[in-house]
Parts: structure tokens; C-alpha cells; sequence
């Protein structure tokens, strides 16, 4: 798990390549967990502070989800249908090579 949070954040901005399931899954149940500690921690008083540390995880989020898309060797815009991205999102993606790279490594 710690190894998938690690390779988001490295990947912050990196649109490119492939993420597989538990990589994906595991970064974003980090995310609902850290974004729920930091609004109960912080609460109203220091919600800009919240909200700023909340958008530095979520643009790692939008990274891995385009990722989990290359997985399927489809376009990071099919991030934006919302029940089709789900069910890739839940899917195994291609064994092979494909146009995005080599097969992620699973965590």
C-alpha cells in the first residue's frame, strides 16, 4: 500500500504511463481518508488551509485515474463518463503492451 501512495506522489503530474488496480485504489482510499483527517483536524476555522492541502491530493488522484484509463489503452478523457470509467476503474486492464506502455505493476 505505502508503495502505490509513493508512486502517485511521484507521479504527481505524470499523466503518462500505466496504474494498475491496487495502485489506483489503494492512492485513493489514501485520499478520502487523508481529506476526512484534515477537515476533522483543521475543521472551519482553517478551511483555506484545508482546502489547499486537499487540492494536493487530488491532483495526484486525477494522475492516477488517466493512468488507470492508459491501463485499458483508452484516452485519460474517459475519465469523464462517469458509470464506463467506474467499471474500468474496477476492471483488469490489458495484459500486453499497449500504445500508454508495458503491463503496471500490480501492489
Amino acid at each position: 500500500m505505502t508503495n502505490a501512495i509513493k508512486v502517485c506522489f511521484s507521479k504527481y503530474l505524470d499523466g503518462k504511463g500505466r496504474a494498475s488496480r491496487s495502485e489506483f485504489w489503494y492512492f485513493y482510499l489514501f485520499a478520502i481518508l487523508f481529506n476526512f483527517v484534515i477537515s476533522a483536524v483543521l475543521g472551519t476555522t482553517n478551511a483555506t488551509i484545508a482546502q489547499v492541502l486537499s487540492l494536493a491530493v487530488f491532483i495526484p488522484v486525477i494522475s492516477a485515474g488517466v493512468r488507470r484509463m492508459h491501463d485499458h489503452g483508452k484516452s485519460g478523457w474517459f475519465m469523464l463518463i462517469p458509470i464506463y470509467n467506474f467499471i474500468l476503474y474496477c476492471t483488469a486492464g490489458d495484459m500486453d503492451v499497449n500504445k500508454y506502455g508495458p503491463p503496471a505493476i500490480k501492489y
